[in-house]
């Protein structure tokens, strides 16, 4: 039972990547954090139906990332935990994430 479960959220995890990245975004906005200049390297977000949100750089905008609403909340909750701290946050005791 837990198998064909497990296949089944495998499908329709799969069924939706493909939806996601069949999606015209040719006429999206992109977001990028504030201050940041039009000439400076940058990360753009650009959101999509369903909550989705599209990625890329400003470096190289012809490679997009798409993550669905899970995938996106799951990264922006980690990001707020501190999981991609790249040096020592004083909100986990000064330790770096491993």
């Amino acid at each position: 039972m837990a198998d064909a479960l497990d296949k089944e959220v495998r499908e329709r995890k799969e069924r939706e990547k493909n939806e996601l990245y069949a999606l015209d975004i040719s006429g999206v906005e992109w977001h990028c954090a504030p201050g940041t200049e039009e000439h400076e390297e940058r990360v753009e977000i650009a959101y999509l139906p369903g909550g989705a949100v599209a990625m890329r750089s400003s470096l190289d905008p012809d490679t997009v990332l798409r993550y669905t609403e899970a995938e996106w909340r799951a990264f922006v909750l980690g990001a707020r935990d501190g999981e991609f701290d790249l040096e020592p946050a004083p909100h986990n005791g000064g330790l770096a994430a491993e």
